[in-house]
């Protein structure tokens, strides 16, 4: 229990609260009135009951410093992720409030919801609504790990939905615009376009492709690692970021000789050679690709606004949904683990299923008798004309239940409407 004592100062009197915090150390804490110190007394045994308590001392680690700690205990954060990661905190997160103080120096115990409503006011004033979600998201995960560890009581942020990112509606090109591309590219770089454009393959599983993933003789490509290259240069091969991403797509019978003639002249040697390679067989970079993108994207003057290499896959997903691909078959090739983006896709295809209604018209009408076709059995008042419909049914049940009708006056042939009219 925690006890209060009563001291003599030259400032005057004292109460020194003594407790236990549930690790067993001691800790004092002084107040000027007995009152705070009996506040205080009883309030670290209530935390201290219901699990809440925190230590105070624990909350004097500034943001900064536990954000750097959060990053070294997490081994298994991609190189690529752990870089953006770095670059919000260094750029944003640590960056100044509306009073002038960096959040970064605020000690954990003192952020408030306030302080974080302050904090994303200034970042939302130059970043994008996107960035300014990651940035959030980032930070209340950091937050959410402070309370864990106990720390502080509950996470500051607190703002409802700022962490929800919008995707903006990308452009789509058409089946033409990604040949034109294609072919205002330099052979050597002409397969990045139509495996981006009609497989949706994204950029750092294209340049992380083997020869050894490409199977001519069963007309597939197996994606199980991806080429990420960091700001300084470094290139990260790994697997793709998810489960879903290792995967294999089975290739359109149209690709089989543009991709056999690719690796005939263009890809590296041996079976583990890069299928895709620079001007002097070098490994591919991401410089190399957007400056033969760019060159392509010029050529093509009417494709849609601001179409991004990125873009392509967006055009193939929706390419592969035209046909009538389902949603399962949607997130296999699209290597994703949600359904979400593979129903944006089904959803922005709406005239295949005007296509869909019509060869379902067509199947059932072959495979229907001409006694059955539905234009031929009701006539224009909508009366059943079928020597075996509903009228037959009211023959045992008398003319005067056969001729009455709804409450509009209308006559019924439906059997259970006729009973309620009883």
């Amino acid at each position: 229990m925690a006890s209060v004592n009563r001291r003599s100062t030259t400032r005057g009197v004292r109460y020194d609260v003594r407790y236990r915090t549930p690790s067993g150390d001691v800790r004092n804490k002084t107040f000027a009135t007995r009152k705070d110190a009996d506040r205080f007394a009883n309030t670290v045994e209530t935390d201290k009951y219901r699990g809440d308590f925190v230590d105070p001392r624990l909350a004097r680690i500034t943001l900064e410093e536990y954000a750097a700690k959060w990053l070294k205990t997490r081994p298994n954060l991609r190189p690529r992720t752990r870089e953006t990661y770095e670059g919000h905190l260094r750029l944003h997160i640590n960056s100044p409030t509306g009073d002038g103080s960096e959040l970064g120096k605020v000690e954990l115990g003192k952020l408030t919801p306030s302080l974080v409503r302050e904090w994303r006011s200034q970042v939302a004033a130059k970043l994008s609504p996107n960035s300014v979600a990651k940035c959030y998201r980032l930070l209340r995960t950091i937050l959410e790990t402070a309370v864990v560890d106990e720390l502080i009581i509950r996470n500051p942020c607190v703002i409802k939905g700022a962490g929800a990112e919008r995707a903006a509606e990308r452009p789509v090109a058409t089946v033409e615009h990604v040949w034109a591309l294609a072919d205002a590219t330099p052979p050597r770089y002409r397969c990045l376009i139509l495996l981006a454009g009609f497989l949706g393959l994204r950029r750092g599983e294209l340049l992380g492709l083997e020869c050894r993933h490409i199977d001519l003789l069963h007309r597939t490509v197996r994606v199980e690692q991806q080429q990420v290259e960091l700001n300084d240069g470094t290139l990260v091969v790994g697997a793709p970021k998810t489960e879903a991403g290792v995967r294999t797509v089975a290739l359109p019978a149209f690709l089989v000789a543009e991709l056999e003639h690719h690796l005939a002249h263009f890809a590296a040697p041996g079976k583990n050679g890069h299928f895709f390679t620079g001007e002097r067989s070098e490994v591919l970079r991401k410089r190399a690709v957007d400056r033969n993108w760019k060159l392509a994207r010029s050529a093509v003057a009417d494709l849609p606004a601001n179409f991004h290499f990125h873009d392509l896959r967006h055009t193939a997903n929706t390419i592969t949904a035209s046909t009538g691909a389902s949603t399962a078959e949607l997130m296999h090739r699209m290597g994703h683990a949600s359904s979400a983006a593979a129903l944006r896709y089904q959803h922005a295809t709406q005239e295949r299923d005007i296509e869909v209604a019509r060869r379902l018209d067509e199947f059932v009408a072959q495979r229907t008798p001409a006694d059955r076709d539905g234009s031929a059995r009701w006539t224009r008042d909508g009366c059943d004309n079928s020597p075996t419909g509903p009228e037959s049914t009211f023959a045992d049940i008398g003319p005067d239940l056969h001729n009455r009708g709804g409450d509009d006056g209308t006559r019924t042939h439906d059997p259970l409407l006729a009973k309620q009219v009883l």
